[in-house]
């Protein structure tokens, strides 16, 4: 890595360029807060004390750390230590003011997490997830407490959230066998059931229920809860104590979601359709919510302070992303360089087989065709949307278009488009991105000659399931931690995306073999024809690393034009300078294959 300021391309300097997130403050001393940074070049998380400024980073692992929690008091931080990525582990906690790490809850073993909840009086409920015993749910009573069981059930389930007097906790569960739409549950401390709330009737109905959120105020039992009744995500409150549902007069398009003020006076209303999201304001009894006025873009995730003023996390495709306030101010600013703008992105709409389908166009100056990117995102219930991403800017900086496609199965666009993707899993999403890619070629945006099908995740899969049953209609293919053979992942994969399997195809490969058969990329790896690129993770318990090997011995097999990159953490990597080795290796392989000009910032070749 050069240290010349001047040398370094734009494509890396927004990689680099120090980001944080949305500070999450403490409950009961909203002057302490928890943000995760790239400062390091590895994100981490960091304690902020407000009051006085001071910042002081918490971690510091090879791999880095993202997930943690302050407790009520703000007194600790809880963060969750993991094996090089693997997402298997336990929570530890550390003085917020710093000092040693000590187990969390010494009495609970390793595990996949499955949401936490601390209490003001020092309990914790602590969800886990393993292979042998599916979910279980812990109450620990005090911080050398021992672990209490409260729930164990074979599929998945997640801790919601817990009253703000420590009396009711709310769970999440899919124990009807529908992991695409959970099912509320409220329990005492002693596991003894106090309400249920089951819009699936068992698994015979597609409708999902969210915790949101406890109302923040003492002896109050209040639930925010999201719903799908009216055919998308928003918002109403559940008393699970008195018995009562209130709907509320949110009636925006597409998916809304919602959290408490601190007094819980108010909802701060999160609003997200076609690819763009604002912020609103509701007070319960009103007839309709308010705009709280946030710039055109994307709001990534926002807070409302003890004074009323709200913070959000907000970017677009063309600005890099900035915290912010309704008072005006930047609220958290990291020092050093800024990262370079971007190009705008524009909407396209598309007739396909299932109705009309949203995409995202980036494209370079000039005219096109160009040769052209789609980059697939993952999830698959996720959607792309219009905010900074380093990526697809790092394309358009090379002279690419770039095509990013909410196909069916993404959010934000109904329940019925989300769902759309059971059974015929991969190929429904596939015939939308198909249709999308007709359109770029026909609209002379894109090269059909040089038409590249990338992503990571789910978009790692739809990349290798493309290029098998669309062989003619690609040049290229660039997949992440793809899913490559469907049964092998399957077996190997976490608990949780087990469930997740099951329900999207409707049973195990033992059960559904024919399914499994249709949807995974081995079955036709030997119609692929386009040189491909693929890079895992060897921790990775999402897309494990065994079924990719599965998938590129068969490439070997046939000389098939193909190189592959394993890189030793998990589910993608933490490390900025890993990141930005993984994109020029993509670049440089797509440049390779494709035709064109060097990678700007390249290493020369000792250092590739």
């Amino acid at each position: 890595m050069t240290t010349d300021a001047a040398a370094v391309p734009d494509w890396e300097k927004r990689f680099r360029a120090p980001r944080v997130s949305l500070p999450d403050w403490a409950e009961d001393a909203p002057d302490r807060a928890l943000f995760v940074s790239n400062a390091t070049g590895t994100y981490e998380l960091y304690a902020w004390d407000r009051s006085s400024g001071r910042q002081r980073q918490v971690t510091d692992r090879p791999n880095g750390t993202t997930d943690g929690v302050l407790t009520p008091d703000g007194e600790a931080v809880w963060w969750f230590s993991d094996t090089d990525g693997d997402e298997f582990g336990v929570w530890m906690r550390q003085p917020f003011g710093g000092g040693e790490d000590e187990p969390a809850a010494p009495g609970l073993a390793p595990s996949y997490p499955a949401g936490l909840a601390i209490g003001r009086d020092g309990s914790a409920v602590i969800g886990r997830s393993t292979d042998e015993d599916g979910t279980t749910i812990h109450l620990v009573p005090t911080p050398a407490g021992e672990p209490v069981e409260i729930y164990r059930h074979r599929e998945s389930a997640e801790v919601g959230d817990l009253s703000h007097d420590g009396t009711l906790i709310a769970l999440e569960h899919t124990e009807h066998g529908d992991a695409m739409h959970s099912a509320l549950r409220v329990v005492r401390p002693d596991g003894s059931t106090v309400a249920e709330l089951d819009d699936t009737e068992g698994g015979t109905k597609e409708l999902g229920l969210a915790v949101l959120g406890f109302a923040p105020v003492a002896g109050d039992t209040r639930l925010l809860v999201g719903h799908q009744r009216r055919g998308r995500w928003e918002p109403m409150i559940w008393d699970p104590v008195a018995g009562t549902e209130t709907a509320l007069p949110v009636d925006l398009p597409g998916d809304v979601g919602a959290e408490w003020y601190p007094d819980g006076s108010a909802l701060l209303v999160e609003h997200s359709f076609e690819a763009r999201s604002e912020l609103w304001r509701y007070e319960p009894g009103a007839p309709e919510p308010v705009r709280v006025e946030t710039p055109a873009g994307t709001v990534s995730g926002a807070t409302a302070r003890p004074d009323g003023t709200v913070e959000y996390l907000w970017s677009s495709a063309e600005r890099p992303p900035v915290v912010r306030s309704t008072s005006g101010a930047v609220v958290l600013d990291p020092p050093g360089a800024k990262a370079p703008p971007s190009v705008p992105v524009q909407d396209a709409w598309v007739e396909g087989p299932g109705g009309r389908i949203h995409a995202l166009v980036q494209k370079p100056a000039g005219e096109g065709p160009f040769p052209t990117v789609f980059e697939i995102h993952g999830g698959p219930t996720w959607h792309d949307s219009d905010a900074f991403a380093s990526g697809p800017a790092a394309w358009v900086d090379h002279g690419f278009a770039v095509v990013r496609v909410n196909y069916r199965g993404s959010t934000g666009y109904g329940r019925a488009w989300t769902d759309a993707l059971k059974h015929r899993v991969g190929l429904i999403e596939l015939e939308d991105i198909a249709a999308v890619r007709d359109w770029s070629v026909a609209s002379g945006l894109a090269d059909p000659e040089r038409l590249v099908l990338a992503g990571g995740s789910w978009g790692g899969y739809l990349t290798l399931l493309g290029l098998g049953t669309q062989p003619d209609s690609w040049a290229l293919g660039l997949a992440a931690v793809p899913v490559a053979d469907y049964v092998t992942a399957y077996h190997d994969e976490m608990e949780a995306l087990k469930a997740m399997d099951r329900t999207l195809l409707g049973g195990t490969p033992e059960e559904v073999p024919e399914r499994f058969e249709a949807s995974s990329p081995l079955t036709y790896v030997d119609a692929v024809r386009a040189p491909l690129y693929i890079s895992a993770g060897v921790n990775d318990p999402r897309c494990p690393i065994r079924q990719v090997e599965n998938y590129v011995d068969r490439l070997a097999a046939r000389g098939a034009v193909h190189e592959v990159y394993r890189y030793d953490a998990g589910h993608g990597s933490l490390v900025v300078e890993e990141r930005i080795k993984q994109v020029r290796l993509e670049l440089e392989f797509t440049l390779k294959h494709l035709g064109g000009g060097a990678v700007v910032g390249a290493p020369g070749p000792e250092a590739a």
